[in-house]
């Protein structure tokens, strides 16, 4: 990877992580759509001005693989903030990245990506960290937010929506810059807003949700520039792979905030992460 891809695709994975469990707590309190009803368009804005500032060209690629991007992501946003919202956090962020990163590493594999020795094998700890990650804490699913069999389906329908994001992504030019974000948000708007109406949840939140659905919405920006920079600087499986590292960032953030307990292979896996983190950036 180049020196620089690391970093900002773990800078992208914090960010996510943070966005995630921001827009998860909003979800707990109202529909998960109307959260993102706030969010995207708030995103889609930043980016506006930051592609605007950034300049590059617009080309046939930014438009239809970022619009197509955007939709995909929007669904996942939506599928994966529902189970936020309705199973434990600590799981459904874990589980979700695992599918999310299996996507892009398979395609990047089926079209030729050879990553070295060292980052293959980074690759494969990373994978078996979210695993571990992902493991139930004790006492997670007593309480209301149950891994029931919906959150199951809501959570693996999810990070595929989301991995098939970072394929299109990467299927945009380096010249392109940030104009791919733009179409992605603006088509994630329209779905977003056509979806609210149908499901009668067009009234955006109000008071403390409100709120969180802003932040998200500015995190959201940070997380997604600094995706498009690193997937335009790295291979498609390394760069997702370490991007998709972020449930570390909601887990501690669970665990802090929301007083989920924390299960000791929980603990192995974040360690493991973040030697597949070194062995990824080696490589």
């Amino acid at each position: 990877m180049a020196s620089s891809s690391p970093s900002l695709a773990l800078l992208s994975a914090a960010s996510f992580g943070v966005t995630d469990f921001v827009g998860g707590v909003a979800a707990r309190q109202v529909a998960a759509l109307r959260v993102i009803l706030i969010s995207t368009p708030v995103s889609m804005v930043l980016i506006g001005g930051l592609a605007a500032v950034c300049g590059g060209s617009v080309t046939a690629n930014a438009v239809v693989y970022g619009a197509l991007g955007g939709i995909s992501q929007a669904i996942g946003i939506w599928w994966f903030f529902s189970a936020l919202g309705a199973g434990p956090i600590s799981v459904v962020s874990p589980l979700a990245a695992l599918v999310d990163a299996a996507v892009p590493i398979g395609f990047g594999f089926l079209s030729g990506e050879r990553p070295s020795p060292v980052a293959t094998a980074g690759i494969l700890l990373a994978l078996t960290a979210v695993v571990l990650i992902s493991r139930e804490a004790s006492g997670a699913g007593a309480g209301p937010h149950r891994f029931t069999p919906k959150v199951a389906w809501l959570t693996i329908g999810s990070g595929f929506a989301l991995g098939l994001n970072f394929v299109c992504i990467d299927h945009t030019e380096l010249q392109s810059r940030l104009w791919p974000l733009l179409f992605a948000r603006a088509a994630a708007t329209v779905l977003v807003v056509v979806l609210a109406t149908a499901t009668r949840n067009a009234m955006p939140p109000s008071g403390f949700p409100l709120r969180l659905a802003l932040v998200a919405g500015v995190l959201d920006t940070g997380a997604n520039v600094t995706m498009v920079l690193t997937l335009h600087t790295s291979l498609l499986s390394l760069g997702s792979v370490l991007i998709s590292l972020y449930p570390a960032a909601t887990v501690v953030l669970a665990i802090v905030v929301l007083r989920e307990r924390v299960h000791r292979w929980q603990v192995v896996g974040m360690v493991l992460a973040a030697a597949a983190v070194a062995m990824i950036t080696a490589g």
